[in-house]
């Protein structure tokens, strides 16, 4: 299974870490592969170590402008000339997306998309690997917006929330 993973470029405390790197091991030890934005830096790179090392296959989507940054050994590198063409990428050579810790860039990705989701523009499964809470604000977010009529498709249709790495990729598999 192609798996995109949507997560920080920064280094981070190991009790965010800990959890993407077994996440990374089971992705890799399952024969996955992992598709990602393509970097060596922080959480992105700490995650292509831990697939590589653990067998799977590593396919980056960089951005010109973060060439400098491309994770040298994957098994494919495409560079693509901006951040909207890098997401459609992202979500089109997936076939499941995991949304670990991450800054704006990964709240945008992730927004935009469960609003394809939500549009049926694409049907593929969505999880959250919910690190130390730290997308429980978004959860509360969502929860209200489909209690209050927000959202077309029921929540449970268009997310997963997982709360350890294990449950994320069992949701995927299942």
């Amino acid at each position: 299974m192609n798996i995109t993973v949507f997560c920080s470029a920064y280094s981070l405390d190991e009790r965010y870490t800990a959890p993407a790197a077994e996440f990374a091991r089971l992705l890799g030890e399952r024969g996955h592969t992992l598709v990602w934005g393509g970097s060596h830096t922080g959480l992105m790179g700490l995650l292509a170590d831990g697939v590589k090392e653990a067998g799977g296959r590593l396919v980056g989507i960089s951005v010109e402008l973060l060439a400098h940054k491309a994770y040298e050994g994957a098994d494919e590198m495409v560079m693509t000339r901006d951040l909207a063409e890098r997401k459609a990428l992202l979500l089109e050579r997936a076939d499941a997306v995991v949304v670990l810790v991450g800054g704006l860039g990964t709240l945008d990705e992730v927004t935009e998309v469960l609003e394809l989701k939500k549009h049926a523009l694409h049907d593929k499964p969505v999880v959250v690997l919910d690190t130390e809470g730290f997308y429980q604000g978004l959860r509360v977010q969502l929860e209200r917006m489909d209690a209050e009529g927000f959202l077309p498709r029921p929540l449970a249709e268009l997310i997963h929330f997982a709360a350890d790495p294990a449950g994320a990729l069992a949701h995927l598999e299942a």
